[in-house]
């Protein structure tokens, strides 16, 4: 059986994060989104996969090649277009035989929950019961079939959701060309699974026993705490006399762990890091390759991607800091409101008492920064020193020294 994964979207409720690579290429425990699926996909028993690409492709392309270092097949299908989910999946009709398995790039689900899958064959989606189905498309059931699918509407009727993952038949190609564009303008797979429906076609389902959907950033930080878990503790780097660790923790190659660093498990450092002295790392913090965590430094909860530079006296809670930035002595990140509530961002609730900040690659901060809660920055800004931020900041954007305005940056 073959495995196909639609990886081709930018995921703009991403931004600033996909200004540098596409969704699915976001990282989990040093490790992008997709290679985590590919590998539930291989323990499953998948030897042959197609990822449908489309925005920034060769990211995708060249970390994964013809997938021989997994031991197994990987061929790809470009969409140059996207234009839903519906048009992805006629796009790769002659790239598999039927059954075939469909997941999306953005969910996660482990492998005895794809095996399940895998039994079946006539048409079969994934469901998981969720406490809160705003935003998600929701799914009617009577007995072991598929009444209706309710793609996110404003009064859900219930709280089975899609959960993006599903066992599809050659009937599905047929049903495909006989849909039209939604109200979003996009070609959707749940129209032309209803039509099987409603054609009087056996569409049945599974209930999953986990389900990580990431549609959001802090999406990314409670899917991180679930990998992490997993995170095993090895050592190929430099740990100095006086530095403390407690398991798990796994140190890539050429990384140096200074003396009187202090590391709680379970947390993932990358190779050629530099780590210390004297710094704080907590647990389900994920370093990225080429960083610098530095003197008196505390950071809780939170990926840190590449070649980004945390150097001095900074506090970094529950954010997610992108490539290449680089933040100044005595930046803080905070985590918390005063009043205890749940922290908004980006004018969307995360349902979350604490999360800090969203940094797109290349921000810099000057020294004594401070970022208030829900903060999301865009690449290539700038703060100056002295400075307390809030709210949504474009990109390429300069917010200067004690002044309540932004400058456009002439460095786009």
């Amino acid at each position: 059986m073959k495995a196909v994964v639609l990886a081709a979207g930018e995921g703009r409720r991403m931004r600033p994060l996909t200004s540098t690579f596409p969704k699915a290429m976001l990282p989990l425990s040093n490790q992008p989104i997709l290679a985590h699926i590919l590998r539930q996909l291989i323990s499953a028993g998948i030897s042959e996969c197609v990822f449908v690409t489309g925005y920034k492709s060769e990211a995708i392309e060249s970390y994964f090649g013809d997938g021989s270092r997994w031991k197994i097949s990987i061929k790809y299908k470009r969409q140059s277009e996207q234009l839903g989910t519906g048009h992805a999946v006629h796009t790769i009709r002659n790239l598999v035989d039927e059954p075939f398995l469909l997941l999306n790039s953005d969910v996660i689900i482990r492998t005895p929950d794809i095996a399940h899958l895998m039994v079946k064959r006539t048409t079969c989606i994934s469901l998981f019961q969720v406490d809160n189905p705003h935003g998600l498309g929701i799914v009617e059931v009577a007995g072991d079939l598929v009444v209706r699918i309710h793609e996110k509407t404003s009064n859900p009727p219930g709280t089975l959701a899609n959960a993006g993952a599903y066992l599809l038949t050659d009937a599905i190609f047929p049903a495909l060309e006989r849909i039209t564009r939604s109200p979003r303008g996009e070609y959707e797979l749940t129209d032309a699974i209803q039509l099987l429906v409603d054609d009087g076609k056996e569409v049945s389902f599974v209930r999953l026993e986990s389900w990580n959907n990431i549609s959001y950033p802090w999406d990314l930080l409670s899917a991180n705490e679930v990998m992490m878990l997993e995170a095993q503790s090895g050592n190929s780097g430099n740990i100095e006399s006086g530095a403390w660790i407690t398991q798990p923790v796994d140190i890539g190659t050429d990384t140096i762990i200074r003396s009187g660093s202090y590391i709680t498990g379970p947390v993932v450092i990358g190779r050629n890091c530099d780590i210390g002295p004297n710094c704080y790392i907590r647990p389900y913090t994920a370093i990225g390759n080429y960083c610098h965590i530095g003197a008196s430094v505390e950071i809780k909860n939170s990926i840190i991607m590449d070649s980004s530079r945390i150097p001095h006296l900074s506090y970094i809670g529950d954010s997610i800091i992108g490539p290449e930035c680089n933040l100044g002595a005595g930046t803080t990140v905070a985590n918390l409101r005063l009043d205890k509530r749940n922290i908004s961002c980006s004018s969307t609730d995360t349902s979350r008492r604490k999360f800090g900040a969203v940094l797109g690659a290349g921000v810099e901060t000057g020294i004594n920064v401070s970022i208030s809660p829900g903060t999301v920055i865009g690449n290539n800004s700038r703060i100056w020193p002295d400075t307390l931020v809030g709210g949504e900041i474009p990109p390429f954007t300069t917010v200067l020294e004690r002044r309540d305005r932004w400058e456009r940056s002439n460095r786009q």
